[in-house]
């Protein structure tokens, strides 16, 4: 998977904590470093490789459309401010998009999403799923947008996985999330050690199989079946984890 290089450059820390969360979120986002002072960031620019700049519109020294103007080779730009009147002048500049704050994170995943690398027509992922800053995978944690929110969910907790057409629920040991996805994306974003699909409809966590034969599996008191297509894989997955 390709890496995009972001940089931050906001005259107020608490946007800055805020973006920098959101980009920490996404296996395909790295924090280039962030900026309070516009000058700094332009000499960063000179000697280091940046793919995405976070821009603030209203700084003192030096506005963020001003610093725009002065660059030779900008990278793709996603601007950002508390104020509405900016909006016409930011598109003049060919920017990405224009984000007002407060920035939420589902208006920032749809914003990073206009971003495409330059050696590649194809989008880019979608959130995030994983957090890469922890390798213990009880540590790992996916969002799903769900009634017009984005629902953290840890992957620790999640029980099993079901297709309903365009949409999934997902099942966790608190809640049950019904989210806009298709099963054969979110399979391609979960950790393979933790997951295993069994049904056309049906991806299960490993950790939570209580019992299973050749027909089913059992997670606490839910009876799950194995679809036809699926048998041989997920036999062969049991025979592997179990030595036999």
């Amino acid at each position: 998977m390709q890496v995009t290089k972001c940089l931050l450059l906001d005259d107020e820390p608490l946007a800055l904590d805020v973006l920098e969360n959101y980009i920490r979120q996404f296996s395909h986002l790295q924090l280039a470093a962030r900026f309070s002072n516009p000058l700094e960031a332009i000499s960063f620019m000179k000697t280091n490789s940046v793919d995405l700049l976070f821009l603030d519109i209203k700084m003192p020294v030096l506005s963020g459309i001003n610093l725009l103007k002065t660059l030779l080779h900008p990278p793709k730009v996603i601007l950002t401010t508390a104020y509405r009147d900016y909006a016409v002048e930011s598109y003049d500049l060919n920017v990405l998009d224009y984000l007002l704050k407060p920035i939420s994170l589902e208006r920032f995943v749809i914003a990073i999403n206009k971003y495409k690398p330059e050696s590649s027509e194809q989008p880019l992922p979608e959130p995030s799923r994983g957090n890469q800053n922890h390798s213990n995978n009880s540590e790992r944690f996916i969002y799903f947008k769900s009634n017009k929110k984005m629902v953290k969910v840890f992957m620790k907790d999640i029980l099993w996985i079901e297709s309903l057409k365009d949409y999934v629920k997902i099942v966790t040991r608190q809640q049950t999330i019904v989210s806009y996805e298709r099963i054969s994306y979110l399979e391609e974003k979960l950790p393979e050690n933790m997951f295993v699909r069994i049904h056309r409809s049906f991806i299960v966590a490993t950790h939570h199989i209580k019992s299973f034969n050749s027909a089913s599996i059992q997670i606490g008191d839910t009876e799950l079946p194995i679809g036809r297509i699926y048998k041989n894989e997920v036999l062969k997955y049991f025979s592997s984890i179990s030595g036999s």
